[in-house]
């Protein structure tokens, strides 16, 4: 088989060679006849008219042979014989024209000469990039060309001449060097067009199993699945109780030994509890009972989650774990995140050995770039796609159980497309990798997860609240905190139904978003409400905008101003203080 395809390429190699002769059969010929025409003289007429009829019967033969050639066709079984033939016949060109300097060189002037020796180079050079394909062609015609050029200035017994031939034959070999990388990069290419045309040949092929795969692959898919869950499900029951002996164990009268055996045994029982519990995730995934949950919460919460339980692990291998202190609020299911994270981070600890892992937040417009990164073993960039597949594993070829199952990355693939978010990967192998997952950011005011924490400390406010905000969600979460206060409310997305709902029934305060839509304020809001009720109602202004030019119109306007997204326990104590304060002046007025 390797036989057929170094003939097939040779044959493609000399077929090139002889379809790029005839582009310089006539140039050749011209330059022989102005040579001759240049140094004749009635010393060498004879021998350069000779000269000239070789050079020119050469050049046409060897055309008309390529040419007489490729029409019959090259057989691979002619490819040596053909390869022997075109060393001959170059072979015979080459010292055809080297024979010019043997005529001329010894009789000529400076001018002479120099022509001569620039006239045979500049033939060697156009001739390696005709005849390159076939290396050992061009090595027999420089070789008899430029090899003349040195017989003959040796042979003069001239030091002058001496030089020149040492740089002829260095320029001989500096040729070679050209020609052999030549020569390489179009035998790579016929080799790859020959490569691609055999893939061809293989796709087709595999096609057709590929489809009946398919199918076979699914089932195979399905049965698994289930397998996992039901192995999942059968082997906790016995691994749950050997943890609940072993803890009982420990705490018996043990000998030093028998202390190395069960913490070797509870370290075994504890890689066999992570494997189950991403067995479990694994499980819930494919049967597709996990749902997407999204809501806003508090980064934060998540991270320090994540840190109490990993950093030991890092601190254990002696690697540094920093994670940052963040205020960003973002928007997703907080429980699916976690699940990415833990399995990114554990990973990331995991398969570094020096350094450490550290996590950043970093914001990117309307998204917030979670990135962790390490300097462990790094990935091959051509293993991206497959660490992401189901049971792939880098470095962990004996199967080490305190490696995991290399289900993790599989489980984080699957979330990120259940929740429509975006994971990219930068790695370089012995340096380090950082995952970087992208969450939408949100400008909730008010976080349901902090209202139960701010109920538990407050008295119960007995007040009526207009609540004006664009947002639908916004509008809700507050309503629902503020009824947790012992409030009522009144919810408007728009002046026109701000002032409708007051007129109906006054507010005690109001809680307005400074920027709505159709480039309305707060405060004009605020303000119209206060006309049409004659009244100086109590306000707290909330804003997302952090332009300066908005931060100092909202400041100017007088009234309380809070940042989305807004803590509970702010919010409650300025609520407090304003209607404390618009009690005080009512008992003053009516005093």
């Amino acid at each position: 088989m390797y036989g057929v395809v170094e003939n097939n390429i040779q044959r493609e190699l000399q077929l090139l060679l002889m379809k790029n002769l005839g582009s310089s059969a006539v140039p050749g010929v011209l330059v022989a006849l102005i040579l001759y025409l240049t140094l004749k003289n009635p010393g060498n007429e004879t021998g350069l008219a000779i000269w000239l009829i070789a050079v020119s019967s050469s050049k046409l033969f060897d055309v008309y042979d390529a040419k007489r050639i490729i029409r019959r066709g090259i057989s691979l079984e002619q490819t040596a014989t053909l390869k022997i033939r075109l060393i001959l016949l170059h072979a015979i060109d080459g010292a055809v024209w080297g024979s010019l300097a043997w005529l001329s060189l010894p009789a000529s002037t400076s001018a002479g000469s120099v022509l001569i020796l620039a006239v045979l180079a500049g033939i060697a050079a156009n001739s390696m990039s005709i005849l390159s394909p076939v290396l050992p062609v061009f090595a027999a015609f420089v070789a008899c060309e430029l090899g003349s050029i040195v017989y003959t200035v040796i042979s003069l017994n001239d030091p002058a001449y001496w030089a020149i031939g040492a740089a002829v034959a260095l320029y001989v070999v500096t040729l070679l060097g050209q020609a052999y990388n030549s020569s390489r990069t179009v035998r790579n290419s016929i080799q790859l067009r020959f490569d691609n045309l055999d893939l061809i040949r293989q796709l087709s092929t595999a096609s057709e199993k590929a489809a009946k795969a398919l199918a076979s692959a699914e089932r195979a898919n399905a049965e698994k699945s289930r397998f996992l869950a039901a192995a999942s499900h059968d082997l906790r029951q016995p691994i749950h109780a050997q943890g609940l002996f072993l803890e009982v164990l420990q705490t018996t009268d043990l000998s030093r030994h028998q202390r190395e055996l069960v913490h070797s045994i509870s370290l075994a029982t504890t890689a066999t509890t992570e494997m189950l519990n991403t067995l479990l995730d694994y499980s819930r995934i494919e049967a597709g009972v996990i749902e997407a949950q999204p809501k806003a919460f508090r980064l934060q919460s998540l991270l320090s989650k994540i840190e109490n339980e990993l950093a030991p692990l890092a601190n254990n291998k002696g690697l540094l774990y920093r994670s940052p202190e963040t205020h960003y609020v973002v928007y997703s299911d907080p429980a699916l995140v976690e699940l990415i994270l833990r399995n990114l981070v554990s990973n990331a600890i995991r398969y570094t050995h020096h350094g450490g892992v550290v996590i950043l937040c970093r914001k990117r417009q309307s998204r917030l770039s979670l990135e962790i990164w390490d300097s462990g073993i790094g990935i091959p960039s051509s293993q991206f796609e497959n660490i992401f597949s189901e049971f792939q594993q880098l470095g962990n070829s004996e199967r080490d159980r305190q490696k995991g199952l290399g289900l993790g990355l599989a489980i984080v693939r699957k979330m990120v497309n259940l929740l429509g978010l975006e994971l990219q990967l930068a790695s370089r192998p012995g340096r380090g990798s950082v995952f970087k997952l992208s969450l939408p950011l949100t400008q909730i005011a008010v976080l349901a997860d902090d209202i139960s924490t701010v109920a538990q400390k407050i008295q119960l406010l007995h007040a009526h609240i207009l609540v004006i905000d664009d947002d639908a969600i916004v509008r809700q979460a507050m309503a629902q905190l503020l009824t947790e206060w012992g409030c009522d409310c009144d919810l408007a997305e728009s002046e026109e139904e701000s002032l409708a709902l007051a007129c109906q029934r006054q507010p005690d305060l109001i809680i307005s978003d400074y920027r709505l839509r159709d480039h309305c304020k707060g405060t004009d809001v605020i303000r119209a409400i206060r006309n049409a009720c004659n009244a100086e109602i109590p306000a707290i202004l909330v804003t997302g905008d952090t332009a300066p030019v908005r931060l100092r119109e909202a400041t100017a306007s007088g009234l309380p101003l809070m940042h989305k997204p807004v803590s509970p326990s702010l919010l409650y104590a300025e609520l407090s203080a304003s209607l404390e304060r618009n009690k005080q002046v009512t008992i003053i007025r009516h005093g």
